[in-house]
């Protein structure tokens, strides 16, 4: 996949606070919701950079005190 695509992408997001982005055109997969924004894959990623600020797993951070 490329910088370059065309497509219209979602934000999403799992349980977990782990996030990615997904194309609009396709169902998305269990455990995930849409998140933010949809757009440029660009831009999804723009969003997920900004809002996913730690990487760990919400569990994790939980069993960590966080």
């Amino acid at each position: 996949m490329h910088d370059s695509d065309t497509r219209e992408f979602t934000a999403v997001c799992n349980a977990e606070g782990q996030h990615s982005l997904w194309p609009t055109d396709r169902a998305l997969p269990a455990g995930w919701i849409a998140v933010g924004t949809a757009g440029t894959r660009a831009e999804c990623l723009d969003y997920i950079r900004r809002e996913w600020t730690d990487l760990r797993p919400r569990t994790l951070r939980s069993w960590m005190g966080d």
